[in-house]
């Protein structure tokens, strides 16, 4: 995914076709607009699963997703490009209110070369409140099949609920093994998995846990006694020969410990999308976890929201987008060298963003 534009979506009157890189890391205020964006992509994934309908009900209506309501905005367009350097493909939506709901008034894919004079669209006429896409995609190759697996191949995780009736503590089934959840629910199932099938994956994962929680020896995987189709997060403790559950482990453990699991799964998504992932967890996990998020970088696309100091002084500001509130809108920008460069010789990136000189600060 190489270039985004949206308008008329939540806190975005218009963003017009701004550059996304392999690492994105949104920086702002609260309520600038960094976890609408994510929500973008959210409702992007349940349109394409064929749940626009239901996920515009749960999200509150059309009043909640168009920019200031449908007094204000008579439709919402949404356009993503993926580029290479010789071809170009897209999509492009546009939704107006319709009754209590939103539907399709045009669908468009795009195929081709990035020369203007070689590109190729094809208009998908559509009125109905779901996707038009699948009834093109029966060719192996057509460009409405490029696009349902792009999306498809997305992944918003959230790793935030590790209360007592967190999925990620209770029974799973064994064979919950295709995929890593996105809300880690499965992560006993899929660690059998990796164990089994990639050691030298599963063996990364547990030293990197071993880095931040030192009391951490293994998971202790296996069958449910008693139910072989179930199993549950177990591990073990350094010199003791005890077995302890998930509810054994801090908030912030738990929580490092689907994160490691994410970035280090032997297939990746095409593209990692995760809103504060640093929330709970010590300064020095904090930079465990960026060294692992710029590697990751080099494989796939990671798209990720914070508020902590600690987490941006990681990064370069080449992999920041600044987030703020201006004209009644959400805008992004991205630093230019000549706001930093000078700066950066006294100061952390994270320091130039709490010190405002960055912007994206109440």
């Amino acid at each position: 995914m190489s270039r985004i534009s949206i308008k008329g979506f939540k806190s975005f009157r218009e963003l017009d076709n701004f550059e996304l890189t392999n690492l994105n890391i949104l920086i702002g205020a609260n309520g600038a607009g960094k976890s609408n964006f994510i929500k973008l992509f959210e409702m992007l994934r349940n349109l394409i699963d064929l749940r626009l309908e239901s996920y515009i009900a749960k999200a509150g209506g059309v009043e909640k997703i168009l920019y200031f309501g449908g007094k204000t905005t008579e439709k919402l367009e949404v356009k993503i490009f993926f580029d290479d350097e010789q071809y170009l493909n897209g999509y492009e939506f546009i939704l107006e209110p319709a009754g209590d709901g939103l539907i399709f008034s045009e669908e468009t894919v795009y195929f081709g070369f990035v020369d203007p004079e070689r590109k190729m669209q094809r208009i998908i006429h559509n009125t109905t409140r779901e996707t038009k896409l699948f009834e093109k995609s029966n060719k192996e190759k057509s460009i409405e099949k490029y696009v349902i697996d792009s999306i498809k191949s997305w992944q918003l995780y959230h790793f935030h609920d590790t209360s007592d009736t967190s999925n990620m503590k209770k029974l799973q089934s064994v064979g919950d093994q295709i995929f890593f959840r996105a809300d880690g629910s499965n992560i006993a199932a899929y660690l059998f998995w990796l164990k089994n099938k990639y050691e030298l994956h599963y063996k990364k994962i547990v030293d990197t846990i071993r880095l931040v929680a030192p009391f951490f020896h293994d998971f202790t995987l296996r069958p449910w006694p008693g139910n072989e189709n179930q199993i549950k997060l177990e591990w073990a403790e350094k010199g003791s020969d005890q077995y302890f559950d998930a509810n054994s482990l801090s908030d912030g453990t738990l929580r490092f410990m689907c994160l490691t699991t994410l970035f280090t799964q032997p297939d990746l998504p095409a593209t990692i999308i995760l809103d504060e992932p640093e929330l709970g967890l010590h300064p020095y996990a904090i930079q465990i976890l960026a060294g692992m998020i710029k590697s990751t970088s080099q494989k796939t696309q990671i798209i990720i929201s914070t508020q902590s100091v600690t987490f941006l002084n990681q990064f370069e500001p080449k992999d920041i987008i600044i987030v703020e509130r201006g004209n009644e809108q959400t805008l992004f920008k991205r630093p230019g060298p000549e706001e930093v460069d000078t700066w950066l010789e006294d100061y952390a990136i994270g320091e130039l963003w709490e010190k405002n000189v960055l912007g994206g600060r109440p």
